[in-house]
């Protein structure tokens, strides 16, 4: 048994003989992680009976120091949410951000708009998170039941996604000032 009580699953590579990510099964019925759930920023104002659904498309996956948990240029649905450790997140191979924050959230782009990884995610230290499936997002017992939880996860991914838009854009703001004022410096 593995963290929290739960059996993890694993592979180990046949060329490299690591033993990569492991995973727990799908955690439906885990009704004890839904106070856990409700204390992250990310999945706090959902209410039982969504976080309960969000359980149903979600597994444990745990990575060593260094492993790679989304390769920039990758096709998959997974939405991760750091439960502890941390992770650096790089495009082209350069570090553009750090997700050190318990709750924080990574991979709903590609969940919303269904193209490639935009960047790479790697772990720094043990990291362990929740990923969840957005591939059966649409699995709900009714139309319109279906509808809401969509909505409702696209409203959490947009506020991620305003987020870091901000922080772009301040940070898009201090490079601009900084190459303003060496160009001024050398004329």
């Amino acid at each position: 048994m593995g963290q929290a009580g739960f059996a993890f699953t694993c592979t180990m590579d046949q060329h490299t003989g690591d033993i990569p990510m492991q995973e727990s099964p799908y955690l439906e019925g885990r009704g004890f992680l839904v106070d856990k759930l409700h204390r992250l920023p990310f999945l706090g104002s959902l209410s039982e009976k969504y976080i309960k659904h969000i359980l149903r498309l979600s597994k444990i996956r745990t990575f060593e120091d260094g492993e790679i948990i989304t390769p920039e240029g990758a096709y998959d649905n997974w939405v991760y949410i750091l439960f502890s450790g941390a992770v650096r997140v790089e495009k082209h191979g350069k570090e553009i951000a750090r997700i050190e924050e318990i709750g924080g959230a990574f991979g709903e782009l590609a969940a919303v708009d269904g193209k490639a990884r935009s960047a790479s995610v790697q772990a720094i230290g043990p990291t362990v998170c929740l990923a969840i499936d957005a591939s059966f997002m649409s699995e709900a017992a009714e139309p319109l039941e279906q509808a809401l939880f969509v909505s409702v996860m696209y409203r959490l991914f947009t506020e991620v996604i305003a987020q870091r838009l901000r922080a772009s854009n301040e940070e898009l703001v201090r490079v601009r000032s900084e190459l303003d004022r060496l160009k001024k410096n050398q004329r």
